[in-house]
């Protein structure tokens, strides 16, 4: 009577690890998808071992090495990106706002890119020569900006970018950011994670 139940149970193993697998791949940030893959690659593997299937277990061997690989470069990812100031009016702040506007009102619901003309502070985060993250705000006096958006793009959401961004700001004199408009649950989570304390209706960072 234990071997059917056995059997059912080291097949649910095999199909979550294929699950998580699978998950993965549909996963637009990079260290999640490396994280998501790697435990379902364990515990796929354990799954062939147990069925003594040793080439498959040595193949999700294999991108268990390359994951974990991947995810030590990625650790040292803050040391590929650059931060730069620039202006909202033109070039790439506009043409990056325009292609991201969607996704970016997912995050914050009350963004027009019209708004962008009330913005005199932008900064853009780049990783390589590519463009991971940006923010745009209002200078308001005292080394603050208030924020209009503070955005990552899909495939740099792990923090780093946001990390990277508030220690580079110091440099530009910036020393507070302040947010005071709407914004999504997932993203405020972000923020507090991200060390922002809610201030009244907004939210507070000293950098």
């Amino acid at each position: 009577d234990d071997m059917p139940t056995t059997k059912m149970i080291i097949e649910g193993v095999g199909y979550l690890g294929s699950f998580l697998v699978v998950i993965s791949m549909l996963m637009t940030s990079v260290k999640r998808l490396r994280i998501v893959n790697t435990v379902g690659s364990v515990i796929f593997t354990t799954y062939a071992l147990i069925i003594r299937s040793y080439p498959t277990a040595f193949m999700n061997l294999c991108l268990i090495c390359i994951n974990l690989y991947q995810l030590y470069k990625l650790g040292k990812k803050s040391e590929s990106y650059s931060l730069i100031k620039t202006v909202t009016g033109k070039g790439s702040v506009l043409f990056l706002t325009d292609y991201y506007k969607d996704d970016i009102c997912r995050f914050f619901p009350d963004f027009t890119t019209d708004k962008i003309k009330d913005c005199d502070a932008a900064f853009l985060i780049l990783y390589g020569t590519s463009p991971a993250g940006m923010l745009l705000g209002k200078n308001a006096g005292e080394d603050t900006i208030d924020v209009a958006v503070d955005y990552a793009m899909p495939e740099y959401r792990d923090c780093s970018v946001g990390r990277f961004l508030y220690s580079g700001l110091l440099e530009h004199g910036v020393k507070r950011l302040r947010y005071n408009g709407a914004l999504s649950s997932q993203y405020e989570g972000y923020m507090l994670r991200m060390g922002f304390v809610r201030n009244g209706e907004g939210f507070v960072k000293e950098l």
